[in-house]
C-alpha cells in the first residue's frame, strides 16, 4: 500500500522539506540555471524537479543530491542549508538593490534649509 508522505509527517518536518525545495529554487535561480536543464544534469524528470523545489516528502534523498549537484557541482547539502554558496550571497544583495528615484520640486524645497 502506497503512503502518502504529507499525511503521516508532522507538519515542522513538512516546513522542512519546503525550505529546502526553496533554498534548491533560489541556488538554481541564482546560478541562472533552468528547471529544464538542472533536472536533464541529474537525470531527472521536469516534473520530479518541480516536485523537489515544492519540497515534496515523498521524494528520495537521492535525487534531492543529485539535483543540488547538477546545480552547484561539488556543492554540499550542509553549503545549501547555511546559504554558503556565493550565488545566493549574490541574489540576496541583487534582490535588496532598489532603484532610487529623484526628488519631486516639492520635496527638494522641503529639503531646502
Amino acid at each position: 500500500m502506497k503512503v502518502s508522505q504529507s499525511a503521516v509527517l508532522p507538519s515542522h518536518l513538512l516546513e522542512q522539506g519546503r525550505r529546502i525545495g526553496q533554498l534548491l529554487a533560489r541556488l538554481r535561480l541564482a546560478r541562472r540555471v533552468k528547471q529544464t536543464d538542472a533536472a536533464l544534469r541529474a537525470g531527472l524528470s521536469r516534473n520530479t524537479a518541480y516536485r523537489i523545489e515544492q519540497g515534496d516528502p515523498g521524494l528520495a534523498i537521492g535525487q534531492v543530491l543529485r539535483y543540488l549537484d547538477a546545480i552547484a557541482p561539488g556543492s554540499t547539502l550542509v553549503d545549501l542549508l547555511t546559504e554558503a554558496d556565493p550565488a545566493l550571497v549574490s541574489l540576496t544583495v541583487r534582490e535588496q538593490t532598489q532603484r532610487v528615484r529623484d526628488l519631486s520640486a516639492s520635496e527638494l524645497d522641503e529639503l531646502d534649509f
